[in-house]
C-alpha cells in the first residue's frame, strides 16, 4: 500500500511504522453567492441543495452509503445506518459551515455534483494565503477511521524501527537515518556497532541499487523493502556511516512495534555542578505519550537537573492535552496557577460556543495530573519549575510542539529555540469520523494567556535569515547528521549548551560539514523518483481528544 504514496524528499517516516495520507488537494474560495441557482435533486431523491442554506448538520449524520457493524478495537459499537454517497457530502458541507475557522472563505457547492466524499472534502477549504504566500490552510486531511483509531491506541505494525529521510529521491538518491526507535532491529548492537546510526546513507537494499537504480520494477523492489508488509521480513542493507571509509553491510527482520514517543533521555554536565536535562520527545501520541513524558520529567528531577533542552526538532504534534501537561511540568505550579494553557477561538458564528462540541468555549488549563490517556487520574505531575526551556527545532516542529513554545511565552518562560524555524500551525481540529472516513477540518486557532497566535509562519531563531516568523532568542543551527542525538557534541544540543553558558551563537558551518552535502554541488540526472512514505495525518497536528469522561 506505502508505494503509490508521496511525499517530499525533506520528510520523514519511520518505515511502515505510520500510515501515511497524502494532503487532500482543494480550491473554492470566498463566499457563496446569492445569486447561485440551485440545483435539481439528484436522481433517485434525497437533499436538495439551496445555495447559502444549511441544514443542521446533524440532519445527514451517520448515514452512510456503506453501513458498518459491529465494533471498533476501542469496543464501540459503530452508529451508521443506511443512507447515500450524497448525504455523506451534505453533510460534510453543514459540519464545514459550522465549524471551520474559515468558513466564510469556502465556496458554496453542490455535493449532487461531486462523485466522492473525498473528492467534495478536498474544496471544503480557504484557498487565502499567509503573509510569507503559503496556503493559510495547509492542513486539510481524512484518512480512514480504522487507521486513525489504530495508531491513536499505537497498534503495533511492522517496521524495522528506522526513520529515514530523503534528502534526494533522484539519482543520485541520498537516503539517512534520522534516528532509530529503541528495542528495535535497527538499534540492535551486533558486534558492538548498533545496526543502524544516525547518519547512515541507505547505498542497496536487497543488492539493488538504491542510489541510482532507474527501472520500475526496481523503485518497486525498493519500495516493498523499505517498507515491509508484515513482521519476519528479511532485508539486507548496505549503508555507508558517516565518517566510515568503507560500507558495510547488515540484515535487518521486520518486526511489529510502536513508535516511542520519549525516544531518549540524558543528563548532561553543565558545569560548576549543574545538571542539564535532555529530552527527544518525537510525538504527543498516541496515548503512551502521557505516561512516557510524566516518567521522563519524573527522572529529570530526581537527578536535579536546573535546565532543560526539549528535543522536538521532529516533533509534528498529537494530543494537545499531552502538552498541556508538559508545560506543566516545565514551569510548575506558581508559573501556572490561575493561567490558561491555550484559549481556542473558532469561527465568529460560534461565539462563545464551541460548534463542535456545543460546550462553552472554556480555556484549556495547564493541566497538573494524569488524564487518563495511560496515567492514571490521581496521579499528580512532577514539575522542574523552570522559568527557562530550550527547544530543539527544525520544520518539523509543528502544532503541539509549537503550542508548548507559545503557551510557556504566554506565563512569561523564556523559550530559547535552537536549529530553525518551525512549520507554523497555531490551528488544530476535532477529528470527526463519519461512516468510516475521519476527516481534519481546521476548526480553531490556538492563543496562548496573554493572547498570542498569529505564528502562521512559524517560530524562528533570532539570528535568523528568514524574513517571515516570530523570532525568540536562540540561534540558527542545521540539523547534523554526524552525531548522535543527545550527543552533547551534536550540532544543534551543542549550541544550546554553548548558549547557556555564553547566550552566543555558533558560527553556522556548511551543510556538508553536518552529514549532508551542499545541494548545488550534486549533479543530479533525470530519472524515477523514490518516495518514502507520507506522514501520518496527526504527525503534524493538535489532537483535541480526550479519554471518555473527560
Amino acid at each position: 500500500m506505502f508505494a503509490a504514496l508521496r511525499m517530499t524528499a525533506a520528510g520523514f517516516l519511520m518505515l511502515a511504522g505510520l500510515i501515511g495520507l497524502g494532503a487532500c488537494g482543494g480550491g473554492g474560495g470566498g463566499g457563496a453567492s446569492a445569486g447561485t441557482p440551485s440545483q435539481p435533486p439528484p436522481t433517485g431523491g434525497g437533499p436538495t441543495w439551496t445555495a447559502g442554506v444549511y441544514p443542521a448538520a446533524s440532519t445527514f449524520k451517520n448515514r452512510c452509503e456503506v453501513v458498518r457493524t459491529g465494533v471498533d478495537i476501542e469496543g464501540n459499537g459503530f452508529p451508521d445506518v443506511q443512507g447515500t454517497g450524497v448525504d455523506e457530502r451534505f453533510w460534510l458541507r453543514s459540519w464545514t459551515n459550522e465549524t471551520y475557522l474559515w468558513n466564510t472563505e469556502v465556496e458554496d457547492r453542490n455535493p449532487a455534483s461531486f462523485s466522492t466524499r473525498r473528492d467534495y472534502f478536498a474544496v471544503l477549504r480557504t484557498t487565502a494565503r499567509t503573509a510569507s504566500g503559503k496556503d493559510k490552510d495547509d492542513f486539510h486531511f481524512s484518512e480512514a477511521t480504522t487507521d486513525y483509531v489504530a495508531r491513536r491506541n499505537a497498534a503495533p505494525r511492522a517496521t524495522y524501527g528506522a526513520v529515514i529521510t530523503s534528502l534526494s529521491s533522484t539519482p543520485p538518491r541520498d537516503f539517512r537515518v534520522r534516528y532509530t526507535e529503541p528495542g528495535s532491529p535497527a538499534s540492535t548492537v551486533l558486534a558492538g556497532q548498533p545496526n543502524l546510526v544516525r547518519g547512515s546513507r541507505i547505498l542497496r537494499l536487497n543488492g539493488i541499487d538504491l542510489v541510482n537504480a532507474n527501472t520500475q520494477s526496481e523503485i518497486d523492489a525498493l519500495n516493498a523493502a523499505l517498507s515491509p508488509s508484515a513482521a519476519g521480513v528479511a532485508t539486507v542493507f548496505q549503508v555507508q556511516d558517516p565518517g566510515a571509509s568503507a560500507p558495510r553491510t547488515v540484515t535487518l527482520t521486520s518486526v511489529s512495534l510502536s513508535p516511542t514517543a520519549v525516544n531518549r533521555t540524558a543528563v548532561i554536565d553543565g558545569g560548576g555542578g549543574s545538571k542539564v536535562g535532555y529530552v527527544l520527545f518525537n510525538t504527543f501520541s498516541p496515548f503512551a505519550s502521557e505516561q512516557q513524558i510524566y516518567q521522563a520529567i519524573v527522572d529529570m528531577r530526581a537527578q536535579g537537573v536546573s535546565d532543560l533542552v526539549l528535543d522536538l526538532r521532529y516533533n509534528g504534534g498529537g494530543l494537545l492535552a499531552v502538552a498541556s501537561q508538559l508545560s506543566y511540568m516545565v514551569a510548575g505550579p506558581a508559573r501556572t496557577t490561575g493561567r490558561d494553557f491555550e484559549r481556542l477561538r473558532f469561527n465568529a458564528a460560534a461565539g462563545n460556543r464551541n460548534p463542535v462540541t456545543g460546550q462553552t468555549n472554556s480555556p484549556v488549563p495547564f493541566y497538573t495530573t494524569g488524564l487518563g490517556f495511560t496515567l492514571n487520574n490521581s496521579v499528580s505531575l512532577p514539575s522542574l519549575n523552570l522559568g527557562r526551556v530550550f527547544v530543539l527545532s527544525t520544520g518539523s516542529t509543528c502544532s503541539a510542539s509549537e503550542a508548548v513554545i507559545n503557551g510557556l511565552r504566554g506565563i512569561g518562560v523564556e523559550v530559547v529555540l535552537i536549529g530553525d524555524k518551525t512549520c507554523g500551525k497555531p490551528f488544530g481540529f476535532y477529528p470527526q469520523d463519519n461512516c468510516g472516513e475521519t476527516y481534519y477540518t481546521i476548526q480553531f486557532q490556538g492563543v496562548n494567556h496573554i493572547g498570542f497566535g498569529d505564528y502562521a509562519d512559524g517560530f524562528i531563531p533570532d539570528n535568523s535569515t528568514a524574513s517571515f516568523g516570530v523570532r525568540l532568542p536562540g540561534c540558527q543551527v542545521s540539523d547534523d547528521l554526524t552525531r548522535e542525538l543527545g550527543d552533547p557534541s551534536e550540532r544543534m544540543l551543542q549550541a544550546a549548551l554553548g548558549f547557556r553558558a555564553s547566550r552566543a551563537c555558533p558560527s553556522l558551518p556548511s551543510a556538508g560539514t553536518l552529514g549532508v552535502p551542499d545541494a548545488a554541488s550534486v549533479s543530479r540526472t533525470p530519472g524515477i523518483s523514490l518516495e518514502l512514505p507520507s506522514p501520518g495525518v496527526m504527525d503534524d497536528n493538535r489532537d483535541m481528544t480526550m479519554p471518555p469522561g473527560r
